[in-house]
């Protein structure tokens, strides 16, 4: 490690106590080959929760001080030429999504299966021959990606019980030679993919996984001719229950044995089997059912995705900000909007502390005009149409919302203030107020007061822009993000099992008509949004693989 060369968004990071870091493409890697590697003080960012360092192919180590960054959740390292991961690995046992994904690593460290809390691993196209023993270790995996590499077998661990929560598997395109029937000893297993290996059998056993529902054995030169031509076309549930079917002729077979013993063996262990699928695949048919989802897209799926600039100026104002775009979510029927209207002063009023600690808004994308720019401005120079308004600058609506609060003050006789009159002290002694601004000069968000009348959701709106906005730290911002999502989840399942009412045009004028139910019609897609800097530079992006992973037992996340 060289820190010759200078890394002043490292510096930037220190200063400004970030927990997300992203370092990749040309710049860097130009920094990179000339310093020999990364600045030994990235590893002094104690804080960070999220690091990615990719698309560096000058990088081709990480040193073994990655052990001090114990607060990391994510580590994604993808797309270098990486020969090798230290083993002091080991020792970031926060860490829950791990990516070395195309690279030259040829062996991976026992650090590794030292990883308790790693539910995402991706080690996808490198020259893996082995994996390492002791995976069974990694308790909360739920996905295991080794696509593209050398392996010519599984570790035997890799079929315990232990790894209860373990649904993905792909192992595609490696050297596989032989697939266990141990394989249905993973209870939660819902997608296996083994195309393109060497395999000549597939256990029977591996109908038994009650939960499958994805398998992909093609290209694969199976000894069943009949079994090769079904993987090759067919669908997972025909290929489990022809699996299915000869597994119950070999018991047939074995049920002549003369002294019996291995008849009642296999008695005993299909009486098993029909127990485990009583127990396992009918409450999964009513978890599925009752499952509420969100299905993330990925910045780069999107075509017109929204960037979000942060002005340096923010940093003493409000500095922190996380946004998203949400679809899916059916305002039209009955109460829905009230309803979601409500969660949201719900929130602010519990989680966000009055607003004191953070603040949402929210808005109809079709309304908005990109890209966007979070700022500050003197409060005599920011303009805004607030909601139900006309437009003002911040002096004149401060001074309203004053006059407003002592006249209600006075009718109510109370003591406190209600509404927005009561955040206003939030803004005290502050010189410059923070505002989302569009393309075209607006603002359209005033945080922590009011968002704009021009970017109003109505019931017709389809799409929703959300922004969070916090002074105390991005975490906050991302918490509060969460619980938002969540909570839109429950509205929308809400509203998709309830039958209401609904405008045939959605204003409030025209014919009413009946809602029908549909269970499409309740998951939501959340579209992620980056934040950068004035340089260009990735600040957060929302939401990313740390996001929306708390453990809500009906909620199924769709990355």
């Amino acid at each position: 490690m060289d820190v010759m060369e200078e890394w002043p968004e490292i510096e930037k990071a220190a200063t400004e106590k970030r927990r997300e870091m992203v370092l990749q493409g040309p710049a860097v890697d130009k920094k990179v080959s000339s310093g020999r590697g990364l600045p030994s003080n990235i590893y002094s960012l104690t804080l960070l929760n999220y690091l990615e360092v990719s698309q560096c192919p000058s990088l081709t180590e990480i040193h073994e001080d990655i052990r001090h960054l114990t607060n990391l959740q994510s580590l994604i390292l993808c797309r270098n030429k990486l020969v090798s991961v230290p083993d002091t690995i080991g020792s970031l046992k926060s860490l829950k999504v791990l990516d070395v994904s195309v690279n030259n690593i040829t062996v991976l460290p026992e650090g590794v299966t030292q990883l308790r809390e790693l539910n995402t691993l991706n080690v996808s196209c490198n020259k893996l021959e082995v994996l390492p023993e002791g995976l069974s270790q990694c308790t909360k995996l739920s996905t295991i990606n080794i696509s593209k590499n050398h392996i010519r077998r599984f570790p035997a661990d890799l079929y315990s019980e232990r790894l209860d929560l373990l649904s993905s598997l792909v192992a595609s395109d490696n050297c596989i030679e032989e697939l266990s029937g141990d394989i249905h000893q993973l209870p939660a297993l819902k997608v296996l993919d083994l195309s393109n290996n060497k395999l000549s059998e597939i256990p029977s056993d591996l109908s038994d996984c009650p939960k499958l529902k994805e398998i992909n054995f093609k290209g694969n030169k199976l000894n069943d001719k009949r079994l090769e031509k079904m993987v090759n076309g067919c669908q997972t549930k025909s290929i489990l229950d022809y699996l299915r079917g000869k597994g119950r002729v070999r018991q047939g077979e074995d049920g002549g044995d003369a002294d019996g013993g291995r008849s009642a063996d296999k008695k005993k262990r299909q009486q098993q089997r029909k127990k485990k699928e009583k127990v396992a695949e009918e409450p999964d048919e009513v978890e599925e059912v009752n499952k509420m989802v969100v299905r993330v897209l990925h910045v780069s799926d999107a075509p017109t995705a929204l960037t979000v600039t942060v002005s340096s100026e923010v940093k003493d104002v409000r500095p922190y900000l996380v946004c998203c775009i949400v679809s899916g979510m059916n305002l039209k029927p009955g109460n829905a909007l009230k309803r979601f209207l409500m969660a949201q002063t719900k929130l602010h009023e519990d989680l966000c502390g009055k607003r004191t600690i953070a603040t949402i808004a929210t808005h109809d994308v079709q309304l908005l005009k990109g890209p966007l720019m979070y700022d500050v401005k003197p409060p005599t120079q920011l303009k805004i149409v607030p909601l139900g308004r006309k437009e003002m600058t911040a002096v004149e609506l401060i001074r309203h919302l004053h006059l407003e609060a002592e006249e209600l003050r006075k009718q109510k006789k109370r003591q406190n203030v209600t509404g927005l009159h009561k955040y206003l002290q939030l803004l005290q002694g502050k010189s410059l107020y923070p505002c989302l601004v569009d393309a075209e000069g607006h603002v359209i968000s005033f945080p922590p007061i009011t968002n704009s009348e021009k970017t109003k959701i109505k019931k017709t709106t389809k799409e929703l822009f959300l922004e969070v906005t916090s002074a105390t730290s991005l975490q906050t911002c991302k918490d509060v993000m969460d619980a938002l999502i969540v909570k839109m989840a429950e509205l929308n399942k809400f509203t998709a099992e309830h039958q209401e009412e609904v405008d045939s045009d959605g204003e409030g004028d025209g014919p009413l008509q009946p809602v029908v139910s549909s269970e499409a019609s309740s998951q939501l897609i959340v579209q992620q949004v980056r934040t950068v800097d004035q340089d260009g530079n990735l600040k957060v992006v929302y939401p990313s693989k740390t996001d929306l992973s708390k453990d809500i037992s009906n909620l199924s996340v769709i990355w």
